[in-house]
């Protein structure tokens, strides 16, 4: 194993998910758990409960009813649902104290939400994959990105400025001067973090999506998804050059580039919404 994967590698050892959402984990794995012992558990983080509530009672969700309590969020949507809303906003929790010298948080925060509301549209689309665990897919498929900055932002730096010069991939360029990529490294987190086979597969293989094996279809969406973000962010024009979709994601999922580019209006109303809401 080479200096700055070790290095990376002690970085994400310091970050962990909150209490509340670690004690919903171990309630949900148990198969005889019950909805109002999912309710008591959250309902022990006044922060998180609140945040729940404002999060299912957005534009985001567009219920016909205010929902009051826990229960009712839960009743409604399901746990499996509440479940990735907490880790969703868990994550930016574990995230909150990170140093903004070494890279613009802001900005990176942004994307990562540009690009959950991206998977979840095309979750929408598709018809056939979870929204909210695509929400929390694309929150994540970059985090790699962010142990990175942090535990080598030298060496980072200067590839960064090499990569401006250069028509290799970011992926490739990663590959060829550190032996390891972002989305190998955000994999290392989540298993690290103990969470779902396919949230480690979306995030490790949306770079290479026809290399998905368990979980195909939720990649191929999370691609196609990081690549509108980045369009969307000004780095090229989506499905063309650089930011071309692998032909196989359009094969699994069915979607064609004119139904993402009819998502982006959208998705930037959505993505002011959650910003709000996961971030304040």
């Amino acid at each position: 194993m080479n200096t700055a994967l070790k290095d990376v590698i002690k970085t994400a050892q310091l970050f962990s998910l909150p209490d509340v959402y670690l004690r919903l984990k171990s309630l949900l794995d148990d198969p005889d758990y019950a909805m109002g012992e999912v309710a008591a558990v959250i309902s022990l983080d006044p922060a998180m409960t609140l945040r729940l509530l404002r999060i299912v009672n957005s534009s985001l969700y567009g219920l016909n009813k205010q929902v009051d309590t826990v229960s009712r969020a839960i009743i409604l949507l399901g746990s499996q649902q509440v479940h990735d809303i907490v880790l969703a906003t868990s994550i930016a929790q574990a995230f909150r104290g990170i140093s903004k010298d070494v890279m613009d948080v802001g900005k990176f925060w942004r994307r990562s939400v540009y690009c959950a509301v991206t998977c979840r549209h095309l979750a929408r689309q598709q018809g056939s994959c979870d929204k909210e665990r695509l929400f929390v897919a694309g929150l994540l498929c970059d985090i790699g990105h962010l142990l990175i900055y942090q535990a080598i932002p030298d060496i980072y730096w200067k590839m960064a400025q090499e990569l401006k010069h250069s028509e290799k991939t970011i992926v490739d360029m990663e590959q060829e001067l550190l032996g390891f990529d972002y989305a190998q490294v955000g994999a290392l987190l989540l298993e690290q973090w103990n969470l779902s086979e396919s949230l480690k597969e979306t995030t490790k293989l949306h770079v290479h999506p026809g290399k998905a094996e368990q979980y195909p279809l939720e990649t191929a969406l999370v691609h196609i998804g990081f690549l509108m973000t980045r369009a969307g962010d000004g780095e090229g024009v989506f499905n063309e050059a650089g930011l071309s979709v692998d032909p196989s994601a359009w094969e699994r999922t069915g979607l064609t580039a004119e139904d993402c580019s009819d998502l982006y209006k959208e998705i930037e109303k959505d993505v002011r919404v959650a910003m709000e809401l996961i971030f304040l």
